[in-house]
């Protein structure tokens, strides 16, 4: 059956570097794919204002999720302003109960970025609220249940102090390396910016780095990495582990 995969994150691009694969996967699975970032990445750039920065970043991430046939939203948070407060969580449930998913995908708990951390808590507790009726956001009506969560890999595999984050599972990504590179080429904007404030030299290479040491770690030259959040009350049957077949890795 198919089944609809809400890919939630902080930032244009963070889904493409760290589960581009994935969902690229999913999606040629005949999977329905909805990618939103919480903001249009307004301060990635030294070179653009915000509003111009935004604009075209928010076209790049449409253009990136177009290659594997996703819908795109921006929920117009802020870079470096999103929070987990009461005003915040009720636009992210009524985003949730918007799309309507059946498995949603978020930040790692544990970041290098406080957007990535934030839009992590913030999303785990809205999809405790999305099927609480009294929890009131907008039109969009609760869902019927809690969707499936996972969380994504953090940024090289590790928390803030360097030390490793297990992950639960590992996804085959290997066939998915051109489509995963394509999508990440499409936000050509951060080539400078990811230099300049990361001192990456060439943030494609430095993703497949990536992408090959989870790899290693089993035994596949290609691999993404996630965690499924399954304490009481939310769903713990393995939905998107069985989806993916023979590209689980456990």
């Amino acid at each position: 059956m198919s089944q609809h995969i809400l890919s939630i994150h902080a930032h244009p691009d963070d889904m493409e570097i760290l589960a581009g694969g994935t969902m690229a996967l999913l999606a040629g699975l005949g999977h329905r794919i909805t990618v939103v970032t919480m903001t249009p990445g307004d301060c990635g750039s030294a070179e653009h204002s915000a509003v111009e920065i935004a604009a075209i970043r928010r076209q790049e991430a449409a253009n990136a999720a177009a290659l594997i046939g996703a819908a795109y939203i921006c929920a117009e948070f802020r870079d470096l302003a999103i929070f987990s407060d009461d005003r915040s969580r009720r636009r992210v449930v009524e985003l949730i109960r918007t799309v309507r998913p059946d498995i949603v995908v978020t930040s790692a708990p544990t970041d290098y970025h406080c957007d990535h951390e934030a839009t992590s808590a913030l999303v785990r507790d809205a999809c405790f609220a999305v099927s609480a009726p009294n929890y009131l956001t907008g039109p969009a009506k609760p869902l019927n249940r809690i969707p499936h969560l996972y969380f994504m890999d953090s940024v090289e595999g590790s928390d803030r102090d360097g030390n490793p984050v297990q992950p639960h599972f590992g996804v085959n990504v290997e066939a998915k390396l051109d489509i995963k590179r394509e999508m990440l080429a499409a936000h050509a904007s951060q080539r400078n910016w990811l230099l300049r404030q990361h001192g990456m030299d060439d943030y494609l290479r430095t993703m497949e780095e990536w992408t090959r040491k989870r790899g290693a770690t089993y035994g596949v030259p290609l691999a993404e990495c996630f965690r499924q959040y399954t304490y009481h009350p939310y769903p713990d049957s393995p939905l998107l582990q069985e989806l993916l077949g023979a590209a689980l890795l456990r």
